[in-house]
């Protein structure tokens, strides 16, 4: 579903992206660790067609996200550390606007069931947005994938500066958004998080995919000694 060939990025003679080669399969969570620098932000605005290639390709659902970057956008819900949301509309209203610029138009009472589905309390539906916490400025934005039926996932740090409850519900939103075959690329420093949710993690250093593993071949203080080890 995401695919990555020799994609690479220059910020004028600064090599931020190099070469990377990815492939993130349908319905799966690909997590990507790295320290601030490492590409993996670069990586995310690449797919998302906020900055273009200097080498390489990134596609979406086989569709090459430069050449067709509307077709792409369809696909997709992007949510990154701080999700915009329009602080006077109500949780309602933000999922009734944005869905509106995707080209579609549904009922107040089908809204709430999709704001239902991703956790958030039906006391806040017509509360406005300005007075939600961030955990539930981040389950509109899964509310919003589900309405769009998006075949994508393009997370940038979703869970900083979410406290332990709300970061655990979010994991679990994208553990059932992956078995309705959504596809997740999450850009994180969790390492527990990436840990506990993803099906496999790349650790990203210096613009290079220096690892790429499964979840399951690693525990969780194996990880984060070869994430330091990497990291040196």
């Amino acid at each position: 579903m995401l695919k990555a060939t020799n994609l690479t990025k220059y910020y004028g003679k600064h090599l931020a992206l190099d070469a990377l080669n990815l492939e993130v399969q349908a319905g799966e969570i690909f997590c990507l660790l790295g320290a601030n620098g490492a590409g993996k932000s670069t990586t995310i605005n690449l797919f998302l067609d906020f900055i273009k290639p200097s080498d390489g390709a990134a596609f979406i659902g086989g569709i090459n996200v430069e050449k067709e970057p509307i077709k792409t956008k369809k696909l997709i819900t992007y949510i990154p550390e701080n999700l915009v949301l329009y602080g006077n509309l109500t949780g309602v209203e933000n999922l009734q606007y944005f869905l509106s610029l995707a080209g579609k138009k549904l009922k107040s009472k089908s809204l709430e069931m999709f704001l239902e589905e991703a956790g958030l309390q039906s006391g806040a539906f017509y509360q406005r947005v300005k007075s939600y916490s961030k955990g539930m400025r981040q389950k509109v934005g899964i509310a919003l994938a589900l309405a769009k039926e998006s075949k994508v996932l393009l997370l940038d740090e979703p869970t900083s500066g979410l406290d332990p409850k709300a970061s655990n519900e979010f994991s679990e939103l994208l553990i059932k958004l992956s078995e309705l075959g959504v596809t997740t690329l999450m850009a994180t420093h969790d390492l527990f998080r990436a840990k506990e949710t993803g099906d496999r993690i790349g650790i990203m250093k210096s613009g290079q995919l220096i690892e790429n593993m499964s979840t399951g071949e690693v525990g969780h203080t194996d990880l984060e000694k070869l994430y330091l080890d990497r990291m040196k």
